[in-house]
């Protein structure tokens, strides 16, 4: 998962203890459409373009550091070379050319030598917001078993809830004991919800509890709301590190391997394609159209389609179609029932919005645009 120390994972501000890599997440990476208010700019020599992260010693200064603890622990201080180096950076784009400027890059996650707290200092929460993405209770477990094991923290609550929670609800107190089996189950034991983001309210509650490490979970418009509260956070000028950890089942992130809970969706999605071909291969001319998950990007899709091997088209946000003509799908669809008897088509549920014909404005709580059901649209416009 990185580290708090420069970043735990994707959008990451503040600063504070390391925790080691879970959840294949060990890259730092910007959300979608994410802005900082105040980004840090790094250039180098040979076009060098480092995209930083906020740091707490960005406006408290004079910072004491401290020996990590993990160069005392029996199960990493054996390995050599396992701290990263302060100047590790990831490139942008990994396919260059010989006189290409080097570009830009973003700072390498993971525990660093030096912290920022005293473990007995720590008082940490988490709190996962939006949508519910599988993986949601085996981070929460993680960050918990981490802090305790690893760097001998022992206050660690959630919040319950959502955003909302900070300021409505009571902490859920978070043990290696309470934890140890969370990761069977499903959704999130911290309970979510969408929007209730009120930053004064939520800095308030981090500072009058006396939280000084909050792991925040969740997607596009969690990560927004985790750097204004980092920018309240900044002008109160406390002592708080705020680590933003990306959730998103569409492995939209650039940069990383991963996110958590893709790999179990491109799992469940074999079953909903499978039950498509088996009905699709019992009807004479059947079609069977399955919508997955995929605002804007088709890794979900894509994936699934590879693995099943019964798909015959998969339509993706990043590659526009049209359904009429020579080369449009409703041509390509003619043909395959014409071979096969039957078809299987996925589809993203973000491809052709724009043919959709009433696309919608409003957003949902968490400020994500409402798309038009794609899935319904093109099943009616085939019968059609």
């Amino acid at each position: 998962m990185g580290s708090v120390d420069h970043c735990l994972a994707g959008v990451t501000v503040g600063s504070g203890h390391n925790i080691n890599k879970t959840a294949g997440l060990n890259i730092i990476s910007s959300m979608p459409n994410l802005q900082h208010t105040q980004n840090k700019i790094v250039i180098g020599d040979d076009g060098y373009v480092l995209e930083d992260v906020p740091h707490l010693s960005d406006y408290i200064p004079n910072l004491p550091t401290y020996p990590n603890p993990l160069q005392d622990n029996p199960s990493y201080s054996v390995v050599k070379q396992y701290f990263v180096n302060v100047d590790d950076a990831v490139a942008q784009k990994i396919v260059v050319h010989k006189n290409s400027p080097r570009g830009k890059h973003f700072r390498r996650a993971g525990p660093r030598q030096k912290v920022y707290f005293e473990p007995d200092d720590v008082y940490a929460c988490i709190v996962t917001c939006g949508g519910l993405c599988p993986g949601l209770n085996t981070v929460t477990r993680e960050i918990v078993c981490g802090l305790y094991h690893m760097y001998g923290v022992s206050r660690v609550v959630g919040i319950d809830g959502g955003y909302r929670g900070f300021y409505s609800k009571n902490t859920i107190p978070l043990t290696p004991k309470v934890v140890n089996d969370i990761h069977k189950r499903g959704g999130t034991i911290l309970g979510t919800s969408r929007g209730g983001h009120v930053t004064k309210k939520i800095v308030d509650s981090i500072q009058d509890r006396g939280m000084n490490q909050v792991y925040i979970i969740g997607g596009d418009g969690t990560q927004r709301g985790a750097a204004v509260i980092f920018e309240e956070i900044r002008r109160r000028g406390l002592n708080v590190a705020v680590a933003g950890i990306p959730k998103t089942i569409d492995n939209d992130i650039p940069v990383i391997d991963k996110s958590f809970g893709f790999d179990s969706a491109v799992e469940e999605a074999q079953r909903a394609i499978s039950a498509a071909h088996v009905e699709a291969t019992s009807f004479e001319n059947g079609i069977g159209v399955v919508k997955l998950m995929g605002r804007d990007s088709g890794f979900i899709a894509m994936y699934a389609t590879l693995a099943s091997r019964d798909v015959d088209c998969c339509l993706i946000p990043e590659s526009p179609f049209y359904l009429e003509g020579h080369g449009g799908l409703f041509e390509y669809i003619e043909r395959r029932l014409k071979e096969n008897g039957h078809m299987v088509i996925v589809i993203a549920e973000g491809a052709g919005q724009g043919l959709v014909s009433e696309s919608l404005k409003s957003t949902d709580p968490s400020g994500n645009k409402l798309l038009p059901d794609v899935g319904l649209w093109i099943s009616e416009r085939i019968k059609g």
